[in-house]
């Protein structure tokens, strides 16, 4: 059978464990349109694997009568893959355990191109115009709030759209903001844009960008004066949130168990962008998100689901504690060895006992040194549960090699904010950190795009990656390391957080990559050793 809104009527699903949404759908969908609360931005899979499933929950226990309007504004094929599926997609849980939740998920009202000048965008012009429209929240990944090209210069599109201002923009963040003028126009009505991006300090990354392009239209006397001062009340706000749930690309083994059940044309599609997409998602049963409680318009119940809302304070907390200590360091150091030692998935690393030993006291003990407790989770358990139970998982297909994608973006804050407070702690010394050294030795080695068997792999797609090779050229196993080369790579303070030769870290570093190059398996050697110290 196919995944249309037909096949909800099918009892053989129910039979097989699918779990099917128990609301009418065509009437969400006619409320939905009439008064619409919740319009999101990217069709990602964290999206439909949480937000929307969580949503479909609501729809479940009669406590909303609508659904979520999604645009997508960077990969338009996306839509037109997910439209052929009248909006259903399956929501699949791989649990630790080993068993499986299968879920057809219908909370998508309808899937919108963020496209301007075309129909769906004017559709969301009237979106946002709704007086019941309470919040747009945005998964874009990190790059998306970026207005600057890789020479850190304004980009083409976003300097087109400074200069010509809302009516016909072509940056994602310019229609974004067009798109918030439309309800200025309305009435000045409130909004809470919510960025849900696996970043520190998300919503204050998504104001800086919003509020540079009402500046320059302000500026240009493109928008009405009163534009700036209601963009800069408290109608309209930025929630910081933290959101944590893993969710791979969609695998082919999950397609396999889909069809055996007798859903049809399941199979992951890749588009002229290179985004996988598929009428499914794939993702882990663990999942946080902790939202900053400031909403103008309010918001749909979800703190029934689960979902946590409490202060801007609180959350920085939670976020800081993932990302700089308890989780994604630890994600960080298993991809660049993963990638040495090739493995082709995160669990599989997971039963080698150096790596193992590598990340407990990476988290144990040199992250918890200097985390701060947010009270609403406890560190060291949510550091129990991702060695112990999320990294282990057999049945989530996540791999070193997609975890590795841009890891000169993630190393200032993975690892230098802990390095930072080691400087500035008076009962901490810097010289006392072995495993961050190790890990950013294994960067550079992983940089050489030699594995510790002496073969030549792929490294992962990154924006610096042209800049970081030139330090590596003619690099071969076993030979002499140029120290000063390197030290002015470690001193590049955007990429590591700091300099690292100024801390007094670059020694330590250099060191370790020179025995990590030693010869084949010497990757493998180094790990050991430092690890166990020497035993």
């Amino acid at each position: 059978m196919k995944l249309t809104q037909q096949c909800l009527n099918d009892s053989s699903l129910k039979d097989k464990g699918y779990v099917l949404p128990t609301y009418n759908v065509d009437e969400m969908k006619e409320e939905t349109v009439k008064a619409p609360t919740w319009l999101h931005l990217g069709a990602g899979n964290i999206f439909r694997a949480f937000l929307a499933s969580n949503m479909q929950q609501l729809l479940n226990e009669k406590k909303v009568d609508k659904g979520i309007l999604v645009a997508e504004g960077f990969d338009l094929e996306i839509v037109d893959c997910l439209k052929k599926y009248e909006n259903l997609f399956v929501n699949v849980t791989l649990k630790e355990n080993g068993t499986v939740d299968k879920e057809i998920v219908a909370s998508v009202a309808d899937y919108l191109k963020m496209d301007g000048g075309s129909a769906d965008f004017e559709r969301l012009k009237t979106v946002f115009r709704a007086p019941s429209l309470q919040m747009v929240s945005l998964t874009i990944t990190e790059k998306g709030y970026s207005l600057t090209d890789r020479n850190n210069e304004i980009s083409e599109a976003v300097f087109s759209d400074f200069e010509n201002g809302p009516e016909k923009p072509v940056s994602y963040i310019g229609k974004l903001v067009a798109l918030v003028y439309e309800r200025f126009k309305a009435g000045q009505l409130p909004l809470a844009l919510v960025s849900m991006d696996n970043m520190a300090h998300n919503g204050e990354k998504l104001a800086e960008s919003v509020l540079r392009f009402v500046t320059e239209w302000d500026q240009r006397k493109l928008v009405s004066p009163e534009f700036i001062t209601y963009m800069n009340s408290d109608k309209v706000t930025f929630p910081w949130t933290m959101i944590d749930k893993i969710t791979p690309r969609p695998d082919t083994s999950v397609e396999k168990m889909l069809v055996e059940d007798g859903l049809e044309d399941m199979q992951p599609m890749q588009t002229t962008n290179h985004s996988y997409v598929a009428p499914y998602v794939n993702g882990e049963e663990t999942q946080y998100l902790i939202i900053e409680d400031s909403f103008p318009n309010g918001h749909p119940p979800l703190e029934e689901t689960g979902i946590l809302f409490t202060d801007r304070k609180t959350v920085n907390q939670v976020e800081t504690m993932k990302v700089t200590t308890c989780l994604n360091p630890l994600h960080t150091a298993l991809a660049i060895f993963g990638c040495l030692f090739g493995y082709s998935s995160i669990h599989e690393e997971m039963k080698d006992d150096d790596l193992v030993t590598l990340i407990k006291k990476l988290g144990y003990d040199e992250g918890l040194a200097v985390v701060t407790d947010p009270k609403i989770i406890e560190p060291k358990q949510f550091i129990d549960e991702v060695i112990e139970v999320r990294l282990p998982n057999p049945f989530m297909p996540d791999t070193p090699q997609r975890i590795a994608t841009d890891t000169s973006q993630k190393l200032s804050v993975r690892f230098g904010e802990t390095i930072k407070s080691y400087v500035n702690k008076n009962d901490l010394e810097v010289s006392d950190l072995e495993m961050i050294p190790l890990i950013i030795a294994g960067w550079l080695r992983y940089l050489t795009g030699i594995d510790d068997k002496g073969n030549l792999f792929e490294i992962s797609p990154d924006p610096l990656l042209p800049e970081l090779q030139k330090y590596f050229v003619d690099f071969s196993l076993g030979d002499k390391i140029d120290a000063t080369r390197l030290e002015s790579l470690l001193r590049k303070s955007d990429i590591f957080g700091v300099d690292l030769v100024s801390v007094g870290l670059s020694d330590k570093i250099i060191a370790l990559f020179e025995q990590l190059s030693r010869k084949k398996g010497a990757v493998s050697q180094t790990l050991h050793q430092t690890v166990t110290g020497g035993k």
